[in-house]
This record gives structure tokens, sequence and C-alpha cells, in this order.
């Protein structure tokens, strides 16, 4: 079991210098709050690192996954949201869609995404892994902590 991160409005309100992100995602997963040590992966269309990544044993870890944004395909679904909480991942944050939100709600993590979308995205293995990602302009540096919860997205440097 995850503990309780603080709430993203008292950790600006003690250190407004934090990165706080401008995106206004959609919630999915059954933990509203999750917090955890950043791992990234960019790709656009191609989730086959994205299985690679959540494959691995992460406990307490957050994905940050770069899709550019764009809402064509789906860059996880409820097999890779179960693969992750199965591997003790805390939370996912995708710059894309999703699918199977339902499948998703019913899973104990916490997953951000900018919508949804039922088609699958390729399985070529495209993308980086360990990389910074930038997005509502915040810079998600692997080994850093984010953490999440219904008023928004914000980064550290160190864990609070």
């Amino acid at each position: 079991m995850h503990p309780t991160p603080p709430a993203t409005a008292d950790l600006m309100d003690a250190d407004d210098a934090l990165a706080s992100c401008s995106i206004q995602f959609r919630h999915f997963g059954r933990r509203a709050r999750f917090a955890g040590r950043i791992e990234t992966v960019r790709c656009r269309h191609d989730n086959a690192l994205i299985r690679t990544v959540l494959g691995e044993s992460r406990p307490g870890s957050v994905l940050v996954v770069d899709g550019g944004g764009s809402l064509e395909s789906a860059l996880v679904g409820d097999r890779l949201a179960a693969l992750a909480v199965a591997n003790g991942w805390a939370g996912l944050v995708v710059h894309g869609a999703i699918r199977d939100s339902v499948a998703i709600d019913g899973l104990e993590i916490g997953v951000r995404a900018l919508g949804t979308n039922p088609r699958r995205s390729g399985k070529a293995g495209h993308g980086e892994r360990g990389v910074e990602v930038e997005f509502g302009g915040v810079r998600f540096v692997p080994g850093h902590y984010l953490y999440g919860d219904e008023d928004g997205l914000v980064v550290s440097p160190v864990a609070r």
C-alpha cells in the first residue's frame, strides 16, 4: 500500500518555486492522489517501450509518458495499467490518450491522461526512455518526484 502523499496545493504553499503543470488532465484509476520518483518515456503512437518499462518492478514510481499530446491512438490500456499495478507503480501520467478507461478506473493506481481513444497504438518499439520530457510548462526529469491529486501535478527535485 502506498502512503497518502501531501496535497499539491500544500506543496505549492510551502514552496512556490516548485513546478506546477498547467495541463488540465483527466483523472483515471482508483487513486486520486499519488506520488513517486519519476521515470520517463517519450514515444508517439507506439507503446512497446511503455510495456517494457512497466514490466519492471518500480515500487512507488510514476511513469511520465510524453506522447506529444496526440489523441490519435491510446498509449496505455487496461493491460498495461494492470501490469503497472502488479509491479508497484504508484501512477502514470500520459501526455496523450489511453483506452479501457472503465477498467482502469477499477485499478489501484493513479492515471492522468489528456483523453481516451479506443484505437490501439503501434508495437514497433520506437521511442526513448530515461530522457527529460517537457509539457504543460514543466520539465519532467528522471529521478525527480511527481505529486498528483485532484488539483493537478507538481514536480520537485527532492522528495517532500
